[in-house]
């Protein structure tokens, strides 16, 4: 399976050498203005090109164009500086571009002009990217500028992302949001693979450029989630051949390799990346249920650990074509695989009502599951016009397969005359999916706003294949379990459109906007079970208003309505029996659940600090989240259930502060008081508080090296009870070699314990308490080594934020 892939990528990376022959263009500096507030184009802007060390005379100079590009051209070898000018606006000056004959294009990226008309001093650029970039509704992660991202992952990174939780199993979510949607490049990835914590794990974070946390999703986004976390990939910006590749090694036996590179010619790129991953997991846990019932009172205890042996591997390749100036295609494939392989052993004790042990069962798991996954996207986009208007076309089609077999083995310790029991599930799941995008967008009035709206068709089909057998002792023989094995199909149909307008002046900033969803589902058992949800239309209004004013201070309110729609795995009733004692299965009689939730935020900013705090109220209707049941016979049931109402109050505190330009700390905590209301039981009743905090630090030291560190920590509450995690940890340091194309590194990760998870849960007949550790503490060693000259890699001090 790995020599195919190896080759593949071998040839990649030769062909793109073989590229590098024909970089023989001129130097040549661009970019694009915008406005601070908004990021709407600035046209006719001034630009001017000064030598670095002389102000006067000016070399060259141009105005931005109709959308606010710019280009100089024709710039000879030499360190360089511009000045960005418009009227009204505080000047911009870029410090120390650097155009060699190895890198003779510099892309500024987008620069941003303050409107404030009475400052009569300049901006001066001179730092790199700020680790995190505060706006109203979005919260950005630079990825590149923390080092402890490199030699990571997508998950590992996640997990110091402002606002963002990630929980034992790897599954991320936003502070005070119960269902969060991952998206990779605009496009969601739930689409993309049956596990989206198996795609996070082996994502390469050298291959990723930031993270954003939308809070209010625009109109443009599907309505799904109560709010966003978006990835978003390199897509390889340096004129000529460039790349790196790395490796990391854990004590604890987890590997990471990675490698990527790129080409940029005159209208062109290409860029490919490919990574290896292994890791090693250890657990164990406790379980301690009381079970009531009107004539007794019996308990269960349960003693678990496992290990999980896994690798896995992910495999990118993408192609960028300017077929004229005002066109551009864009192509993208994406293929993972990850395997496992895992033992697992359990203990259970049934008490009687003195507490006596009167039963132990002992059971024996051992699995292995193997997944792959592919995804296709191409994008097209036209400026249709002189006055900024632009259509974009996208495409996406995705397929995955996933196989997990698993057998348990149950035998009786006490009493000995209960017989032993050996079970085997082969589960095979495929997904196949399309999407297909079509939008547009021109600014009305002076480039001063933006109307958008577009349409989206997005498909999903899904065969679950579950096959249950039990071993015949007397046989010697496996025999099909008719009672659980059956196949479970879904078909998913949404067609969407959208609506909406944005305008920015004097420091303000509207936004409106509408999606429309027309939902069709249907799916069935292979038994002759049959369902099919009545297709349903749902709107999403979406509204924000946001104020920079006196230079330093950003007030904004936000209002939307987002939906969480029933999907295959909480539908799917297909039993999972792994445990006989703790069974769980879906509920194919959900319904979609709706959230009004609206945002306030203040923002402070001065030169060495800012201050964002936050306060968020939300209503959801039909709460959809597992739910858990006893039977008269001890048998515990879960299923998903549409719980009731939640009522959501959240408190947010983010703020950063930078005493020195080598030093950056930043930090976030969270209060969320929430309330249900159920109809289903009265324990469901509760209400209670959620808390959430993190914090970082950054420090840049003499000899070429920086130290950052991290803190997480998170309490919530949920129906049914509550989930307690403890600190979780992680420093590290870097240095950089050989002006600085070697990069090492060195990491821990929770050095102060193993990181555990505590949980409470109480039904009408039963209270529970969980216990769990996995070895998440871990030293970890990195190199990495970059094709090109680079200078200076230093972390990143952040400035202000942004005032978006």
């Amino acid at each position: 399976m790995k020599r195919p892939f190896l080759s593949f990528f071998i040839v990649i990376v030769l062909s793109l050498l073989s590229f590098g022959a024909f970089a023989t263009e001129k130097g040549i500096i661009r970019g694009k203005v915008v406005e601070e507030d908004g990021a709407l184009p600035v046209a006719y802007a001034s630009v001017v090109l000064y030598n670095a060390l002389v102000e006067q005379p000016s070399l060259a100079n141009t105005q931005t164009d109709e959308n606010g590009f710019f280009k100089l051209t024709n710039v000879k070898p030499g360190t360089y500086k511009i000045k960005v000018s418009y009227v009204g606006f505080t000047n911009l000056v870029v410090n120390e571009i650097f155009i060699t004959d190895k890198e003779f294009d510099k892309n500024l990226g987008t620069l941003k002009l303050s409107s404030e008309a009475n400052s009569l001093t300049e901006v001066v650029v001179t730092a790199p990217k700020p680790l995190v970039e505060f706006g109203a509704d979005v919260i950005t992660y630079n990825v590149g500028s923390s080092i402890l991202a490199e030699g990571s992952t997508a998950t590992d990174i996640l997990k110091n992302v402002p606002m963002v939780q990630v929980d034992i199993d790897g599954n991320a979510t936003i502070s005070g949001k119960r269902s969060t949607r991952i998206f990779i490049d605009g496009k969601p990835s739930d689409y993309m693979t049956s596990n989206i914590a198996d795609l996070l794990n082996v994502l390469p974070s050298d291959a990723i450029e930031k993270i954003e946390v939308m809070t209010n999703p625009p109109s443009k986004y599907s309505g799904d989630g109560e709010g966003i976390l978006n990835i978003v990939m390199k897509k390889g910006f340096k004129v000529g051949f460039n790349g790196n590749v790395g490796i990391t090694a854990g004590v604890q036996g987890n590997t990471n390799t990675n490698a990527n590179a790129s080409y940029k010619g005159k209208n062109y790129n290409i860029n490919g990346s490919g990574a290896f991953r292994q890791n090693i997991g250890k657990g164990n846990s406790e379980s301690y249920r009381t079970n009531f019932f009107p004539d007794t009172t019996f308990y269960y205890n349960q003693f678990n650990n496992n290990r999980n042996e896994g690798n896995g591997g992910n495999f990118r390749l993408g192609f960028d074509w300017d077929i004229t100036p005002k066109q551009g295609l864009r192509f993208s494939t994406n293929y993972n695989i990850n395997n496992n392989n895992n033992i697992a052993g359990n203990d259970f004790y049934y008490l009687n009502e003195a507490q006596i042990a009167t039963r132990l069962r002992n059971q024996q798991n051992l699995g292995e599951g193997h997944s792959n996954n592919f995804v296709f996207n191409a994008d097209y986009n036209l400026q249709t016009d002189t006055s900024g208007g632009k259509l974009s076309m996208g495409i996406t089609f995705n397929t995955n397969k996933n196989n997990d077999l698993r057998s348990y083995n149950r035998t009786y310790a006490f009493p000995s005359n209960l017989n032993p029991s050996l079970q085997q599930n082969d589960n095979e799941v495929s997904n196949r999916g399309l999407n297909f995008n079509l939008d547009y967008d021109k600014p009305v009035f002076n480039k001063r706003d933006q109307l958008e709206f577009g349409i989206a068709y997005n498909y999903r089909k899904n065969d679950n294949d579950l096959l249950v057998q039990n071993f015949n002792f007397k046989n010697q023989e496996y025999i099909t379990d008719q009672n659980l094995t059956n196949k479970f199909f879904y078909n998913e149909n949404i067609l969407s459109g959208y609506a909406s307008y944005n305008y920015r002046k004097k420091g303000w900033g509207l936004k409106g906007g509408v999606r429309a969803e027309y939902t069709d589902v249907n799916f069935d058992l292979s038994t002759g079970t049959n369902y099919h949800v009545n297709p349903y239309l749902s709107l999403f209004p979406n509204f924000s208003i946001n104020h920079f004013f006196k230079k330093r201070y950003n007030f904004g309110a936000t209002y939307s309505v987002r939906i969480n729609r029933p999907r295959e795995n909480a539908l799917n009733p297909q039993v999972n029996n792994s445990d006989t004692l703790n069974i769980s299965y879906g509920n194919p009689n959900l319904s979609p659940a709706y959230t009004h939730q609206m945002d306030f935020s203040f923002g402070a900013f001065g030169k060495k600090w800012s201050f964002t705090p936050r306060i968020s109220y939300s209503t959801s209707k039909g709460v959809i989240e597992r739910y858990r049941m006893v039977k008269s016979n001890g048998i515990s049931e879960s299923t998903f259930d549409n719980v009731g109402t939640n009522y959501s109050m959240a408190f947010m505190l983010i703020g950063n502060f930078r005493p020195t330009n080598k030093i950056s700390a930043n930090g976030n905590f969270s209060v969320i008081q929430s309330r249900y209301a159920s109809k289903i039981n009265s324990s469901l009743n509760r209400d209670g508080l959620s808390v959430r905090a993190s914090m970082g630090f950054s420090m840049q030291l003499p000899y070429k090296t920086a130290f950052e560190s991290n803190l997480n920590y998170a309490n919530n509450i949920n129906a049914q009870g509550r989930n307690k995690g403890s600190i979780n940890s992680s420093f590290g340091a870097r240095k950089s070699f050989f002006k600085n194309t070697l990069s090492a590194r060195i990491s821990t990760n929770d050095p102060f314990g193993r990181r555990n998870n505590n949980s409470f849960n109480q039904g009408s007949n039963f209270t529970s308490q969980s216990y769990s550790t996995n070895n998440s503490s871990n030293v970890s060693f990195s190199l990495n080594y970059r094709f090109t000259k680079v200078k200076t890699n230093k972390v990143a001090i952040p400035p202000p934020p942004s005032k978006k």
